[in-house]
């Protein structure tokens, strides 16, 4: 017995098989972490491009001011999902684009709003018709911070809102909701009358409503 107390043969290997597992929890804690911070500057990498790709829409010719499609503000969306690959984002995501713009009384307005994803997630800062009248709308943001549209112009004001999926760590992490915003004022002069659809000259889209 006094041997075997003396014995320290394999003591590495016993104190190993004590740390190993609590070394891989760490790791794969580390790994998810990891993950959640990467899926966080993704959205919000997709609301600056998505708010940057809407402001430069300008479809027409030379002789009228350039309108804004159906089938343009689809295309937007339609690189929304490109860019978030592999983030499963129809299912677990929302994004909202609106046309922030002054009304005739010089108060801020959103006159127009499109959506895309099926995650149920309203907006935070306003829905189309806000501001339509007056000016106790004072723009969209948060408070300190508001966005607002000049005279003759408008802002593309984008949220998004992304349900995390987890790796491993779910039940630990809890229910995590990634929201990002961005704002772009149009790159030029365009007609502000809204989305146009179908007449002959502007293609038919299917209108992404937020309904």
């Amino acid at each position: 017995m006094a041997r075997l107390a003396r014995d320290s043969r394999a003591a590495v290997i016993v104190e190993m098989a004590f740390t190993i597992p609590f070394m891989i929890l760490i790791g794969f804690a580390g790994l998810e972490i990891a993950n959640l911070t990467l899926a966080n500057t993704r959205i919000s990498q997709i609301s600056l491009s998505a708010a940057d790709n809407a402001s430069r829409i300008a479809f027409g010719n030379n002789l009228s001011l350039p309108r804004v499609r159906e089938l343009d503000i689809n295309s937007v969306f339609t690189g929304v999902e490109e860019q978030a690959g592999g983030l499963n984002f129809k299912q677990n995501g929302r994004i909202i684009l609106s046309s922030l713009e002054r009304n005739t009384s010089g108060g801020q307005w959103i006159h127009w709003q499109r959506c895309y994803g099926d995650l149920v997630a309203p907006s935070s800062y306003g829905v189309q018709g806000n501001g339509a009248t007056g000016t106790s709308f004072a723009g969209m943001g948060p408070a300190g911070r508001k966005v607002t549209a000049a005279t003759g112009t408008a802002v593309m004001f984008v949220e998004v809102t992304y349900r995390y999926q987890p790796m491993l760590y779910g039940k630990w992490l809890g229910a995590k909701t990634i929201r990002s915003t961005a704002a772009f004022n149009i790159r030029e002069a365009r007609d502000l009358q809204g989305p146009q659809n179908g007449d002959g000259v502007y293609q038919v889209g299917t209108k992404s409503s937020c309904t």
